[in-house]
């Protein structure tokens, strides 16, 4: 197996570590959507993420000096793409059905590999392109969609795909010179920025009358969280912690038309959490698109150990 094979390996589990926190993420985000604002679980998760972060993963990896950076202007860009992001597919998710929501974000793969070769100008072959289209097949099989689920709200879980599809192409673009723990840092502290802000002029929920979910789960008042659910804030800080880092980690090691099919890994993470937090059991179709997901990802890795061509663009620091 070649250097740059062994690379892509490390790169693609952290794509699919990263999908698993997502996917993590995705679910408490749900099930606390009924009672908290956007703004505060935003808020709580960045905090938590941020000292996760900080006081493990940073050291780690090679200490505080990471937190320099040569690219603020596109840190500040990779902010932006993150919070519309986060805004547009959290809310669609506190008033849509989870797996609805998921499968309609999962458009970002397909936008990853279109953006890769626009602006990254990497060479997406036919295999990648299989793979994309094979997983995208997957999530079809399991949600079989029809004009339930093209309801209007379903376009902010679209708008959040586009979102975090730039993300993932600026994070690519800024993996040469920068370390997996200083690409996932910035997006946390501006979280934490944001969500203090709006917290602190919209938090008393005076624009929240109850008659939109969307806009009331945005600006709801704040509410000191009840302790039984203190554990499912810092698994949401853990896990945005840990999926921060690991997808920086991936594309920045990766080439994001090769990284992007292993998202497809939360889809098959949404029906294993059904089952065991909302005792769902899947319908056969959902098996059969579970394994047209992960059978596109195992072809992928299975091509890039036997392809030997040198990367598009220079390898990443080994450190970071």
């Amino acid at each position: 197996m070649s250097a740059q094979a062994k690379v892509n390996i490390w790169g693609v589990l952290a794509a699919l570590g990263a999908g698993i926190a997502f996917s993590i993420i995705d679910t408490i985000a749900k099930f606390l959507s009924g009672d908290y604002p956007l703004h505060e679980m935003v808020l709580v998760r960045s905090i938590i993420a941020l000292v996760v972060l900080l006081a493990v993963i940073m050291p780690l990896e090679g200490g505080y000096h990471l937190l320099r950076t040569h690219q603020p202007r596109l840190h500040i860009l990779r902010c932006l793409a993150v919070l519309f992001a986060n805004l547009c597919f959290f809310t669609g998710l506190a008033i849509m059905p989870l797996a609805e929501a998921v499968a309609i974000a999962f458009a970002t793969p397909l936008i990853v590999t279109t953006l890769s070769v626009v602006f990254l100008k990497e060479k997406v072959g036919p295999w990648r392109w299989g793979a994309v289209a094979v997983g995208f097949l997957g999530v079809l099989v399991i949600m079989r969609p029809g004009a339930g689920t093209f309801q209007p709200a379903a376009i902010l879980p679209f708008l959040g795909a586009c979102g975090y599809a730039t993300l993932h192409v600026l994070t690519r673009r800024a993996g040469g010179s920068e370390a997996g723990s200083t690409l996932a840092f910035y997006p946390m502290f501006g979280f934490l920025l944001i969500s203090t802000v709006v917290g602190l002029t919209l938090g008393d929920g005076r624009f929240s009358d109850g008659s939109n979910p969307g806009v009331d789960f945005i600006l709801r008042a704040w509410i000191w969280p009840a302790p039984q659910d203190w554990p499912l804030f810092i698994g949401l800080g853990v896990a945005a912690s840990f999926g921060g880092y690991l997808v920086g980690q991936a594309y920045r090691l990766c080439e994001a038309g090769l990284v992007a099919p292993f998202e497809y890994i939360a889809m098959p993470m949404a029906v294993l959490w059904g089952v065991m937090v909302f005792n769902e059991w899947p319908e056969p179709q959902v098996w059969l698109g579970s394994a047209l997901i992960i059978g596109s990802g195992l072809v992928s890795v299975w091509r890039e150990t036997r392809n030997h061509r040198p990367a598009s663009r220079p390898r990443p620091r080994a450190n970071g």
